[in-house]
């Protein structure tokens, strides 16, 4: 399991040089996988979920389609599903070990490819 910092943190395609999400949230245990975008009625462009030790996801009880990455464990892109509609089962991709959850049509902007390394970086908070 990669180790990420405490939420919210920057997803970055360092391959492609772009910025996948601004506030990406992660979810690390069995229930917060479970739950992970069930009930949201959007996701916003800029935000993200990281779902660690997983190789699949479904997007039952959703209401918008996402993009999905699946990573391995050195963070690089081993498979994608472009614009999961809802209530659909992503099959089992093997090599992954964590799954990242963002809004449809990034992925396509990004020019987001299989075999591209992904990078998490801490979110700098303005000083009050």
């Amino acid at each position: 399991v990669p180790h990420v910092p405490h939420s919210p943190f920057v997803i970055e395609d360092i391959t492609r040089n772009a910025i996948l999400a601004e506030r990406c949230h992660v979810a690390d245990s069995f229930w917060a996988r479970l739950r992970g975008l069930m009930g949201r009625s959007s996701l916003p462009a800029g935000e993200g979920l990281l779902l660690l030790s997983t190789r699949s996801v479904h997007t039952h009880f959703m209401r918008f389609p996402i993009d999905v990455l699946y990573l391995d464990e050195a963070w690089k892109v081993v498979d994608m599903d472009v614009h999961m509609k809802p209530w659909r089962i992503g099959r089992v991709r093997r090599r992954s070990r964590s799954v990242l959850e963002l809004p449809a049509g990034t992925l396509q902007q990004a020019g987001v490819q299989v075999g591209d390394e992904i990078r998490w970086k801490r979110v700098s908070l303005p000083m009050l």
